[in-house]
């Protein structure tokens, strides 16, 4: 199965309707591996897929062109959803030689046995003719890895952005006019959050070198091709790339006995007695770590609670922190809060990761042991109404 972009251009690449999970991503609307086959003089295949769909991408090539007429095998990014098949693509394609950055080739070399291709390192801005066509590589370090780059055919003014521009949709549709723009734009939005969002300093020199390019298609290595609303995801990475926060607090809680949850309610009738600020409350065990960093993504402010569990937060609430202690979220302040009974309470490793995170407390931790009393209940609503004021600070 393939998909034309342009005459000589096609999708060839892995529609995994099954995938739910995404090293702790939940894809929800499965995702695609997208590969391209350019069709010239020389023919150039972008990309691979991963490891288990290699005979899928095989036989779309095969369908195209015989696999010994294939010249160059576009490497832009090594991890494994997209060069997990490189091996077996390699060994069927006796004449390819490997196009990829200095970096990709020793992260392949630590995957596989490369000691056998036929590799050709580009350097930043080197090009390719296939005859009719040009390839560009332009170096895009840490978006999202070290050696990602991405590929520009410059007569089509078509750009191979790799997880750049991505979303994780399997559909048999592959272009961005052909389902609703606000679906494609929140899954873009969800992508980001959980892949991208830390290295927006990156992101945001990819994007101005690419405002000197003439784009008219970008076909990144998930998701939907774009050809329509290339002003609305490029406007929406210069937005979410610039980590500006929202009048917005999120509410983050687990609950044993619903002590901890009376607290996060109470919190959140605080913050919505202040008008002009948003708030969303998330019961972590009923949710995921992928829908939690989304809402976080945009936030302010945080009140984070649990309760007790062996004198710790609950190991839910621990996975939390460890996720959002890696993407670095732009949340300013924050509070603690959270029950206990007999033991040790959970709400003082709390705020010893809030100074790890350098959010600053807005008050002293809340602290219930054993059912919340009416004075607890309305040191709660003070606090979220401080929250929400702190929030709409400049």
């Amino acid at each position: 199965m393939h998909t034309q972009l342009f005459p000589g251009i096609d999708w060839v690449g892995f529609v995994d309707w099954n995938i739910r999970d995404f090293h702790s991503y939940n894809t929800e609307r499965g995702a695609t591996y997208n590969a391209y086959l350019i069709r010239d003089e020389k023919i150039a295949l972008i990309d691979t897929v991963k490891k288990a769909a290699a005979d899928t991408l095989l036989k779309n090539v095969s369908e195209l062109v015989d696999l010994d007429k294939v010249d160059y095998l576009i490497c832009n990014h090594a991890e494994q959803d997209h060069a997990g098949a490189m091996a077996q693509v390699v060994a069927q394609m006796p004449n390819v030689q490997v196009i990829c950055s200095p970096r990709c080739k020793d992260i392949l070399s630590g995957y596989t046995d490369t000691s056998s291709w036929n590799f050709r390192i580009v350097a930043n801005g080197e090009t390719i003719s296939l005859g009719e066509n040009t390839l560009t590589f332009i170096h895009t370090p840490m978006v999202h890895w070290p050696d990602s780059m991405f590929t520009y055919v410059g007569e089509k003014k078509l750009l191979f952005s790799m997880d750049g521009f991505g979303q994780h949709i399997a559909s048999s549709e592959r272009f961005d006019d052909e389902i609703p723009l606000d679906l494609l734009l929140e899954e873009a939005r969800i992508y980001y959050a959980n892949i991208v969002y830390p290295y927006g300093a990156m992101v945001q020199k990819v994007l101005a070198a690419a405002a000197d390019l003439p784009i008219e298609m970008i076909a990144p290595s998930h998701g939907l091709i774009w050809r329509k609303n290339i002003p609305a995801i490029i406007e929406a990475y210069s937005r979410w790339a610039a980590k500006t926060a929202e009048k917005k607090v999120v509410i983050f809680y687990d609950t044993m006995w619903e002590s901890t949850e009376i607290l996060a309610k109470a919190i959140y009738e605080g913050v919505l007695s202040v008008p002009g600020v948003s708030c969303t409350m998330t019961h972590v065990r009923k949710s995921t770590l992928t829908e939690i960093s989304t809402a976080a993504m945009d936030a302010k402010c945080c009140a984070l609670g649990s309760a007790t569990l062996n004198g710790l937060p609950t190991p839910t609430i621990g996975a939390v922190m460890t996720y959002l202690q890696g993407l670095r979220f732009p949340i300013q302040n924050a509070l603690a809060f959270g029950s206990f009974g007999w033991g040790k309470n959970a709400v003082d490793e709390i705020s010893a990761w809030f100074t790890k995170m350098e959010w600053t407390p807005i008050a002293e931790p809340i602290k219930c042991k054993w059912r919340p009393t009416q004075e607890i209940i309305a040191q709660c609503e003070e606090a979220g109404r401080q929250l929400a004021l702190k929030a709409l600070e400049d």
